[in-house]
């Protein structure tokens, strides 16, 4: 009669299964290891470059001009306002109130050249500085003026009673500039007005010049009126950088 094969001992099955489960244990381990380092080694790589960018987009143009003219006033030479302005009461001109002379500044001038019935010319010269920062969660002190420029050029076209307004380039005047004319009625006379609004990189200048006559006196052309405008601004342009030296 055959024998059958003896059958292990269950204490010699056990070693062995123990033998098998240690033997893959380092494999596992081993996979698992690289498996790890490689998804580290490639989401850095990729959160490396994102991180660059974001500081990369934050970056803005420093703004150019940091000052502005110390005494706005000066800003326009003597004999130029003497010119718009012949009979000013104040011949240095009444200088507008600021919180920070670095960032925004204004000045007007004003008078009546009474000739009695021979008739009389009003004069009004009104200039005002606005000078914008950069600012990397804004943008460029460049951006920003430029936005300001034409809300102030919007807001010229747009004055309440205004009759035959028109606006065009003012070739020649800082960065970028126009010219605004229209003619408004009050106090009973008819004034002309012109606005030069110019931006000269990140500072804006707002200059309107306006004038009548009285007693049958002819009230100023407006080319004669956006003539001295443009002159008087393209001066204020020139002052902001000097103001810097």
């Amino acid at each position: 009669m055959q024998r059958s094969a003896p059958r292990p001992s269950r204490s010699r099955t056990r070693t062995r299964l123990r033998m098998l489960a240690c033997a893959a244990v380092p494999v596992m381990i081993v996979a698992a290891g690289c498996s790890s380092d490689s998804g580290s080694d490639s989401d850095s790589g990729k959160d490396k470059p994102a991180a660059s960018t974001s500081k990369e987009a934050t970056k803005v143009a420093p703004a150019k001009f940091t000052s502005l003219p110390a005494d706005p006033c000066k800003s326009i030479a003597a004999k130029t306002t003497a010119d718009l302005v012949p009979k000013a009461k104040d011949k240095s001109g009444s200088a507008g109130k600021s919180s920070d002379i670095t960032t925004r500044g204004s000045c007007s001038w004003n008078g009546l050249d009474d000739n009695g019935v021979e008739g009389s010319q009003y004069r009004w010269l009104d200039i005002s500085f606005m000078r914008y920062d950069s600012d990397e969660g804004i943008g460029s002190g460049q951006d920003r003026a430029a936005e300001y420029y034409k809300k102030e050029v919007a807001k010229a076209r747009a004055t309440e009673g205004a009759k035959g307004t028109k606006a065009t380039p003012a070739a020649g005047v800082g960065t970028e500039a126009t010219a605004i004319t229209y003619s408004l009625s009050k106090t009973g006379e008819t004034f002309g007005y012109a606005t030069v609004v110019a931006r000269s990189e990140n500072v804006v200048i707002t200059l309107t010049y306006n004038g009548a006559g009285y007693a049958g006196a002819k009230s100023p052309a407006a080319s004669d009126l956006v003539k001295g405008a443009t002159k008087a601004t393209k001066e204020a342009v020139a002052a902001v950088p000097a103001a810097a030296k």
